[in-house]
């Protein structure tokens, strides 16, 4: 469900419109109008939108205001408006009432929730233009003597409405992909940091403000009755914590109100002094530096700042000399003075020692690693390889000057050493390099792609595990989708899927998902025999890779060799399994997969009845996710439409 569409701001800034639910036949067609133009001025006036939305809204925005010429001629109107023409304008109104409050979800939401809830999301659009399209077929053109000019433009968005009604956008399968990692409690790249700060990034989440404006929407959507369930709800809350872990913000409980540094007694109204506190955070500092402006911040905080590719003072906003710190004994002395005075507590630090720095004067620690990949010593080569994999692990800045120094071409020939130290840390620094996006296209156009395969092939386990992430993260691009086919890529994934460690078989199922994203990969990974090892992940729980084997068998199930191998009857009986009694995650995948078995064979719905499905379905359209009741709902008037419901 769509969060916070029926509440007021208290502002009276939308006009009131909120409030014009079923008042059919009390209105003038003059106030109606009005009251449609409010709306479309009030949606103008969004300065951006979440990014996982932001295109869709923008032709929604754009289609709206072509009604501003027709509520103009509308107006002028010198003769009244029939019962039925006042229905229909009662009809467009609401349609656009639905848009408004969509439109308001996507510019003021939660950036996570609706990341979460993309395809949900997509299904109001969906509906939005449905309502529209319905509208404007009713509408009276000639009674309401709309001019050609006019209607030609109604008649090019009802075209467009046709077509986006049709269109399904291409999903950022890096951000599901790493959604899916960070949500699982058993996947162990849940923790890791690379993926939180690639969804961070994605999100537009990466600044204490973003955060602090996400922990309000956060709030908002917890407290709307029903909007979400309670393990969609859990999610958020810990992926915005460990946003907030990346800046060094303290990490709260926020659904309740109270939540603030902790004090005791008589110091619960204690103020803190303006020159304790952060610029950057606006919380006290635990470990204040000086930077090269003079000004004073959090480490943590200010190493973020320069981490994200700043080069300036956020407080004076000039251009910084270096990036060097030097602790601020004197205020932190002060600050120790000062909590023991008044009893306060500082905030618990997290730990971060495993967090790296990266300061001015490593930049020609790079130049000479980089120098040092082509060395003729082969301890100097491997020494030099193992640094840059280190270097590039965590640090988005060390990424971007690693590859500016050119060591990217230096790596790939590295690939094909028989050194399997050299080998393993090559390919896991190409990994590492290949978070930032901009690397990514630099090793595609290095043609690393086919030593990355043949590693993957013939390496050790743990260098074979890093390869296939690799691959992974290079086929974000879609045109090295069809490259890693072409270049018998999926074979040796599908080995390590089938043969490798948890680990191995993690990264395998992952690349083989973005891979199989391009319908001529679905009967690749089909003939590699991928469906044996799914099927084994989904017998065996223990290995928590359930959703994802699921994920990949639902886009095999969209072609017909996929329908051919998956469709027997005891994988109908371990689906119907899932459904029963597998997590929300479980059901809600496996649901989906029934759907789509049964939306082109209908003996998989009969099936699916005499092992008992139906009780589950009608549970789950009541309790289980949004996503997973919309599945089962589809599902149950699936079988009603084939009479196989008892």
């Amino acid at each position: 469900m769509v969060m916070d569409v029926g509440e007021r701001d208290g502002d009276g800034e939308d006009g009131g419109w909120e409030n014009t639910g079923e008042d059919k036949g009390t209105k003038s067609p003059a106030v109606l109008v009005d009251e449609m133009v409010t709306m479309i001025e009030y949606v103008s006036r969004f300065g951006d939108y979440r990014r996982t939305q932001k295109k869709e809204c923008y032709n929604l925005v754009r289609r709206l205001k072509i009604f501003l010429p027709f509520f103009d001629e509308i107006r002028h109107l010198g003769s009244p408006i029939s019962p039925n023409g006042v229905a229909s304008l009662y009809k467009l109104k609401k349609a656009i009432c639905l848009a408004t409050k969509l439109l308001k979800t996507c510019n003021h939401g939660s950036k996570i929730y609706l990341a979460f809830e993309g395809e949900a999301i997509m299904i109001k659009f969906h509906t939005v233009y449905v309502k529209l399209t319905q509208a404007l077929e009713e509408l009276p053109f000639d009674e309401l003597q709309v001019s050609d000019e006019v209607r030609e433009q109604i008649q090019l968005m009802l075209t467009q409405l046709t077509r986006a009604k049709k269109r399904t956008d291409t999903q950022d399968i890096e951000l599901a992909v790493d959604l899916m990692a960070v949500s699982s409690q058993t996947d162990e790249r849940n923790a890791d940091t690379a993926i939180v700060e690639r969804i961070a990034k994605k999100l537009e989440l990466h600044t204490v403000e973003d955060l602090k404006i996400e922990t309000v929407a956060v709030q908002k959507l917890a407290k709307g009755r029903g909007s979400i369930s309670e393990s969609t709800q859990q999610q958020i809350i810990r992926l915005l914590n460990k946003f907030k872990l990346l800046l060094g913000m303290e990490i709260t409980n926020i659904l309740d109100d109270s939540s603030a540094p902790q004090m005791s007694g008589k110091s619960q109204s204690l103020v803190i002094p303006n020159e304790f506190l952060c610029p950057i955070t606006l919380e006290i500092m635990r470990d204040p530096v000086i930077v090269a402006s003079g000004q004073t911040f959090e480490r943590e905080s200010i190493q973020k700042w320069f981490d994200s590719n700043h080069r300036t003072c956020p407080k004076t906003r000039q251009t910084l000399a270096h990036l060097s710190v030097a602790p601020n004994y004197a205020l932190k002395n002060l600050i120790t003075q000062w909590c023991e005075k008044n009893n306060f507590h500082l905030p618990k630090k997290e730990d971060q020692a495993s967090s790296k720095r990266f300061f001015v004067e490593d930049e020609d620690k790079v130049a000479r690693l980089v120098k040092e990949l082509s060395s003729s010593h082969l301890e100097v080569q491997r020494n030099a390889v193992k640094n840059i994999r280190l270097l590039s692990k965590e640090n988005p800045e060390a990424r971007v000057l690693i590859a500016k120094r050119g060591a990217i071409p230096r790596l790939v020939p590295l690939l094909s050493y028989p050194d399997s130290k050299i080998q393993e840390h090559a390919v896991t620094a190409l990994l590492n390099l290949s978070i930032d996006e901009s690397n990514k296209r630099l090793i595609t156009d290095e043609r690393a792609i086919p030593p990355i395969i043949e590693v993957l092939r013939h390496g050790s386990m743990e260098t074979r595990e890093n390869s296939a992430a690799a691959l992974f993260s290079l086929s974000i691009l879609d045109e090295n989708k069809v490259t890693i086919a072409l270049q018998d890529g999926i074979p040796p994934l599908v080995d390590l899927l089938r043969n490798g460690t948890i680990r191995g078989k993690r990264d395998a199922v992952t690349a083989l998902f973005s891979l199989s994203l391009n319908h001529l990969n679905k009967v690749r990974a089909i003939e590699a025999g991928i469906v044996p090892p799914l099927l084994e992940l989904l017998e065996d729980k223990n290995k928590g890779m359930v959703d994802e084997a699921l994920s990949i068998l639902l886009l095999l199930a969209t072609v017909t060799e996929g329908r051919q191998e998956i469709g027997q009857l005891s994988f109908i009986e371990t689906l119907v399994n899932l459904i029963r009694d597998g997590t929300p995650k479980n059901k809600e995948c496996a649901t989906s997969v029934l759907l789509e078995l049964s939306s082109n064979n209908s003996s998989h719905i009969l099936a699916a009845l005499q092992f008992g499905v139906y009780e589950h379905l009608v549970r789950i359209t009541e309790s289980g996710t949004n996503r997973a009741q919309r599945k089962a709902n589809a599902l149950i008037q699936l079988m009603s439409k084939c009479e196989q419901i008892p």
